[in-house]
C-alpha cells in the first residue's frame, strides 16, 4: 500500500478523465491497494485481484441484508435523498441473495440467448435506418444519432414502453446515474432524486395499465410473476425496470462513442477494419477493453479481507478500477495499443460472478448492428471536430461525436 497518497489518481481532474490511464499503470506500479482519503475507499487496480474481488462473497453490493447503518459504522443517507435510494436499492445490481437471485431469476427469461437471438433483426433493422438519416445529412452527432437511440429504443421495446414516452427516459437515466459518480454534489443528488420520483410515478402508471391489459413485454411478464407467486413487489418492478433501462444502455451509449473516438485516433486500426467485417466481434471486445465504458465498481467489505498483507475490515468499501484492470500488463500484451485482432481479452468491462451483466449479449448485438451499419453505410466516416469529455469519471463517455460522410 502506498502510505501518503502522492500518486496522479484523481478522478476531478480533468487531464486525467481525459486520459486516467498513465495514472492507472502507476498504481498498478505502485501496489496491489490504496487507500483513497477522499472518497474514503480503497482502490484496487490489478487484473487479478479485480476479478477476484468480483467473485467473492466475503464482499456485497450492500450491507443492508445484513446491517443497519449503525452497525456498519455508516451513517444513514439524508432524508431528502430517500426517493433515489427506495429506487436504487430495490433493483437487482445492489442487492444481494436471496433477493438478487429470485429478481435475477425472473428477468433472466427476457434474457435468454433464444430471445435475445429474436431481436437480431429489430436491432439491425433500427441501427441501418439510424446510420442511413446520418447519411442522408451529411454527418451529424454520432451520440444522439445513433448511440443513444438504439439501445434506448430496444430496451423500451422489450420493457413495452410506448414510442411516445420513450423521449423523457434518457434525460431521467442520465439524472439518476450521476449519483453513482465520486461524491456528487448537492445539485447532482437533487436531480436524481427529481428524476428518481418521476420516473417511479411513470412506471406506477405503466403497470396499472399493463395489469388492465397486458401484453407481450417484460414489464406484463414481471407483473404476471408478481400476481402469480407474489414474488416481485411494486416497487421490484419498478427499480427492475429502471435499472433495465439505465443499464441497458448507459453502457452501449458510451462503449459506441469511446470507440469510434478510439477508432478515429487509429486510423491504421480503422483502415484494417473497414477493409475486414469480419474483425467487428475481436474489435467490439477490444474497443471494451480499450476505453472501459464503467471505469469503476464498488463494493462493501462484509467479512474481514486481507490483499498483499493489507487487512480491509467489515465497513470498508472497495472500488475496483475496471479501466485499470483492463490495462494490466499482466493479462494483457502492450495493453495500451489498440489491437482489434487481439484473441486472449479477458477484460472485465461486463462485470464478472453473480452481478455480471446480464444485458451483455444484447449488447454486444447493439454494437455490432452500429458498427455494421456505419461501416457499411458510411465507409468514409470521419471526425469533424475533436470531441469534448463528460466529466465524469465513474461512467465514462463524450459529450458528443461530431463526424461527417461523404
Amino acid at each position: 500500500m502506498a502510505a501518503p497518497f502522492d500518486l496522479a489518481f484523481d478522478p476531478w481532474d480533468p487531464a486525467f478523465l481525459a486520459d486516467p490511464y498513465p495514472a492507472y499503470a502507476e498504481l498498478r506500479a505502485r501496489g496491489r491497494v490504496h487507500w483513497f482519503e477522499p472518497t474514503n475507499q480503497w482502490l484496487v487496480p490489478h487484473h487479478a485481484d479485480v476479478s477476484a474481488l468480483l467473485r467473492d462473497r466475503r464482499l456485497g453490493r450492500t450491507y443492508q441484508h445484513r446491517y443497519t447503518h449503525e452497525d456498519f459504522g455508516r451513517t444513514a443517507p439524508p432524508a431528502e435523498h430517500e426517493p433515489f435510494h427506495v429506487l436504487n436499492d430495490h433493483g437487482m445490481l445492489d442487492l444481494e441473495p436471496p433477493d438478487h437471485t429470485r429478481i435475477r431469476r425472473l428477468v433472466s427469461k427476457a434474457f435468454t440467448p433464444r430471445t435475445v437471438e429474436q431481436l437480431k433483426p429489430y436491432v439491425r433493422g433500427l441501427a441501418g435506418d439510424l446510420v442511413s438519416a446520418l447519411v442522408e445529412k451529411g454527418g451529424g452527432d454520432l451520440l444522439t444519432d445513433v448511440a443513444e437511440p438504439l439501445p434506448v429504443a430496444v430496451i423500451a421495446e422489450m420493457l413495452g414502453i410506448p414510442e411516445a414516452d420513450r423521449a423523457q427516459l434518457r434525460p431521467w437515466s442520465a439524472d439518476i446515474c450521476g449519483m453513482y459518480e465520486l461524491n456528487p454534489s448537492q445539485e447532482t443528488a437533487a436531480k436524481a432524486v427529481r428524476a428518481s420520483v418521476e420516473f417511479s410515478d411513470y412506471l406506477r402508471e405503466l403497470i396499472a395499465a399493463r395489469r388492465e391489459k397486458p401484453g407481450e413485454d417484460l414489464i406484463s411478464g414481471l407483473i404476471a410473476a408478481h400476481d402469480e407467486g407474489d414474488r416481485l413487489t411494486e416497487q421490484e418492478m419498478i427499480s427492475t425496470a429502471v435499472l433495465l433501462l439505465n443499464a441497458g444502455h448507459e453502457a452501449t451509449v458510451n462503449a459506441t462513442v469511446n470507440g469510434w473516438w478510439a477508432l478515429f485516433r487509429n486510423p491504421a486500426q480503422l483502415s484494417a477494419l473497414r477493409a475486414d467485417h469480419s474483425l467487428i466481434p475481436s474489435a467490439i471486445e477490444e474497443l471494451m477493453r480499450y476505453d472501459t465504458p464503467l471505469q469503476l465498481f464498488e463494493r462493501w467489505v462484509l467479512d474481514e479481507i486481507e490483499i498483499d498483507g493489507t487487512t480491509i475490515p467489515p465497513g470498508a468499501e472497495i472500488a475496483m478500477l475496471f479501466g485499470s484492470a483492463n490495462h494490466d500488463p499482466e493479462v494483457f500484451e502492450d495493453p495500451d495499443k489498440l489491437d482489434l485482432t487481439r484473441k486472449d481479452n479477458p477484460h472485465i468491462s461486463f462485470s464478472a460472478g453473480i452481478h455480471y451483466c446480464i444485458g451483455a449479449p444484447l449488447a454486444r448485438i447493439e454494437l455490432a448492428a452500429s458498427m455494421t451499419a456505419l461501416l457499411e453505410q458510411a465507409p468514409t466516416l470521419r471526425l469533424a471536430a475533436d470531441p469534448e469529455r463528460k466529466p465524469n469519471f465513474v461512467i465514462r463517455g463524450l459529450e458528443g461525436l461530431s463526424v461527417e460522410v461523404g
